[in-house]
């Protein structure tokens, strides 16, 4: 099981530069509104992007969706373990939590 991260962690993980943040919600989602330098992966894409995408298997990686009842976060992050990546986390409280906080998004299609 995925173990959970917070908002105030992955605020401070983003500071440091500590982790990659994963989106696992829909492009159009990702492209409306997503946290500052977060990837966009959605679980049937993960065994196809995510080498390209998270070349470093040891990369903290943090996934998020929109809030606790959504799982996409939880599907990715288990599929990312599956493959081999050690050190995965999930910010089960999403982007509503973020925002609901306050904090910056970014917009704009996946690069």
């Amino acid at each position: 099981m995925t173990e959970a991260i917070d908002r105030d962690a992955v605020r401070a993980g983003l500071a440091a530069g500590d982790l990659v943040l994963v989106d696992a919600l829909p492009e159009s989602y990702y492209a409306a509104r997503h946290l500052p330098g977060a990837l966009n992966l959605v679980a049937g894409d993960v065994a196809a992007k995510a080498p390209e995408l998270l070349p470093d298997k040891a990369t903290p990686i943090v996934t998020y969706c929109s809030n606790p009842a959504c799982a996409n976060s939880s599907q990715v992050a288990a599929q990312l373990e599956r493959l081999g990546y050690t050190d995965v986390r999930k910010y089960a409280a999403g982007i509503e939590d973020w925002v609901t906080a306050g904090l910056p998004t970014e917009s704009g299609q996946p690069a």
